[in-house]
């Protein structure tokens, strides 16, 4: 009778709904393009979303996709947007890119995106604007600026935790933002640093790609896993930074156990204080848990 109360209660326990607690990041936008020193924007990071108290049922299986980078550019034109990210009903997008030089009023803007790549430069007296975020995803990028007063500097990408700055010299990427789901505080999703001809704009913190200086340099790639934007460049024959691809991460109590699909790579260390933490770095498929 004991035996038979003891494996009624265990089965009622794995049937009952178990509780996630998730973190979501697309895949970062690409700076963008200038020519002779002339500077472009940053690429924004990818959509950030993270929450607990997500109930999922076991046996049951929910998708994950996780977004790529942006990839980058060689020539005085507009970054690549980063891909979303999936998890369940949970979406983001991706980052937005970095905006290019361009002998126009306005140049060349930064696109939507997660968060909103920079301002490229403009060579007609405009100002180049700025890619706007996706509201509850990120923030908006800087914008860029224009001629020799500015001087020629592309604007940052905006990042998970504060938007692209526009500075005399390359703006920063705007700051990712912290989360200690693996139990370690851990900050991604920085916006790109902007390519300036006097001053590059560093990376903003969480992986931001820093921003060229002048007409010889490539432009800092996003941080894998990350979400994070790539930097500007500002010369040609040299390419803008690649954004850093996303990165689905799940914490659910230890007494369950999760099956992570094909076409996904994806790990789960050991538990610690009660929950399994499992990382998923790559790929489109399924997870379930038992």
């Amino acid at each position: 009778m004991l035996n038979n109360i003891a494996g009624f209660l265990n089965a009622t326990a794995a049937a009952a709904p178990l509780t996630v607690e998730y973190l979501v990041i697309a895949g970062g936008g690409a700076g963008g393009g200038g020519t002779g020193g002339v500077g472009s924007g940053g690429g924004g990071a990818g959509g950030y979303k993270t929450a607990t108290g997500l109930s999922l049922s076991v046996a049951t299986n929910y998708g994950i996709t996780i977004g790529a980078g942006g990839a980058s550019v060689s020539s005085a034109s507009v970054g690549n947007a980063g891909t979303g990210s999936t998890f369940s009903t949970i979406t983001t997008t991706g980052g937005g890119a970095g905006g290019g030089y361009a002998n126009t009023f306005d140049g060349i803007a930064g696109t939507l995106g997660g968060s909103g790549g920079g301002g490229g430069t403009a060579g007609g007296g405009g100002s180049p604007t700025a890619g706007s975020r996706v509201v509850g995803e990120g923030n908006d990028g800087g914008t860029g600026g224009t001629g020799a007063a500015q001087p020629f500097r592309g604007g940052g990408g905006g990042g998970a935790g504060s938007g692209g700055q526009s500075s005399a010299g390359g703006g920063t990427g705007g700051s990712g933002s912290a989360s200690s789901i693996t139990g370690t505080s851990i900050t991604r999703a920085g916006g790109g640093g902007a390519a300036g001809n006097t001053a590059g704009g560093a990376g903003g913190a969480g992986g931001g790609g820093a921003g060229a200086t002048g007409a010889s340099m490539n432009g800092g790639s996003g941080t894998a896993n990350t979400g994070s934007g790539g930097g500007g460049m500002a010369g040609g024959g040299y390419s803008s930074g690649s954004g850093g691809s996303g990165v689905v991460i799940l914490k659910y109590p230890d007494a369950y156990t999760i099956t992570i699909g094909a076409g996904l790579t994806g790990s789960t260390p050991s538990p610690s204080g009660g929950f399994k933490v499992t990382t998923i770095t790559a790929g489109t498929g399924n997870v379930s848990f038992a």
